[in-house]
């Protein structure tokens, strides 16, 4: 193509559309904000007090709310477990906080639509940083707003709105003591978790049982470098209505075999051994998950949650991993037809780190 006619081929090529853009001859115009309409409380100020004093005392009304809700947890509780007072307790703690946060509700919405300024205002939005000087207008804006509001003048309602919404956190932190144990005089120790977590079923002469079968163990039936779950035996007889599932959680423990040389005395309480047999808590001392994996050529321990890891021929110690403390160690020995037993119990709390330690 010549020179000449490149100008032509240009003129005859497509054009861009307009797309879906109709210019019409007769566009809807802008009606604008339609008249601005008085409120009675901004003609009648007699008005404008009962609605003021209607939204503190809805905020009142609401703290005394809150407050029954945690009367109602104290005058029905469900430790007896009686259906009929579960019932009361869910349904007059529920009926507090619910009448809590919708008195609050109502207050907030009256304060905005009868007390606060009853302006209308258009801003046009973009999306770039503003300058200094509008930044600075809308700190003003705020400043004003918070006038204009009566936030901060109107000590009544102020008071009363910081005073219900405190007042209605408190019903819910209170439901949180229903989940903790409660002592009582058939179990006096329930509300206790380090005592509950110090004392296990392990005592002294308590044999060794494997998990699950319940069959006591004999010392020379644990060969060298095999790891092997226990409970004690007398956990099979614990029907799971009176705590099995408890108290094995805390009573499980994993038995291994070492060479005697292994398990050097600056590291070891031989006397909690018995020929290179050891036992430790099998609950992690990270945040309780089970301590199941023994590499035998290392003699480690590794939790499989988080990695934890524990050297068994060094009493136990965290080698690696978020745990804070070495797994706690049963002592054991044997009896007289050569079963493994405990010495005593656990002397420090199975599992996490962060019960206290006595």
């Amino acid at each position: 193509m010549s020179h000449e006619e490149e100008p032509q081929a240009l003129e005859k090529a497509p054009q861009p559309s307009s797309g879906l853009v109709v210019a019409v001859a007769d566009p809807v115009q802008n009606p604008g904000l339609p008249p601005h309409r008085e409120r009675m409380t901004d003609k009648d100020p007699a008005a404008m007090n009962r609605a003021v004093r209607t939204v503190y005392t809805l905020f009142y009304i609401s703290l005394a709310a809150s407050l029954w809700a945690v009367a109602a947890y104290m005058l029905f509780p469900i430790e007896s477990g009686d259906f009929g007072e579960i019932r009361s307790n869910n349904l007059f703690i529920g009926l507090g906080i619910g009448f809590a946060l919708l008195t609050i509700g109502i207050a907030a919405i009256h304060w905005s639509k009868a007390i606060m300024p009853d302006k209308e205002h258009i801003e046009a939005r973009h999306s770039t940083r503003g300058k200094e000087s509008t930044r600075e207008a809308a700190v003003d804006v705020f400043r004003e707003a918070n006038e204009e509001s009566g936030f901060g003048r109107r000590t009544a309602i102020r008071g009363g709105l910081i005073a219900a919404v405190v007042a209605s956190i408190v019903p819910g932190v209170t439901l949180f003591r229903g989940l903790a144990p409660h002592s009582s005089e058939e179990k006096p120790l329930a509300g206790d978790p380090v005592a509950l977590l110090k004392h296990t079923m392990w005592k002294e002469g308590e044999r060794l049982a494997h998990d699950p079968s319940g069959l006591p163990i004999r010392a020379a039936d644990i060969a060298l470098g095999s790891a092997v779950h226990v409970m004690p035996e007398s956990l099979k007889d614990v029907d799971h209505l009176d705590g099995y599932l408890e108290e094995k959680a805390k009573a499980i423990v994993l038995l291994m075999r070492l060479l005697p040389e292994q398990l050097p005395a600056e590291y070891n309480r031989l006397d909690w051994s018995y020929d290179g047999i050891v036992a430790y808590s099998k609950v992690c001392t990270h945040v309780g998950c089970p301590v199941a994996l023994y590499e035998q050529q290392t003699h480690h321990l590794l939790c499989p949650c988080h990695q934890s890891q524990f050297d068994v021929s060094r009493g136990a110690e965290v080698i690696f991993g978020p745990a804070a403390r070495p797994l706690p160690q049963l002592p054991i020995t044997v009896d007289a037809d050569g079963y493994l037993i405990a010495k005593s119990d656990f002397e420090e709390p199975v599992g996490p780190s962060f019960w206290e330690r006595h």
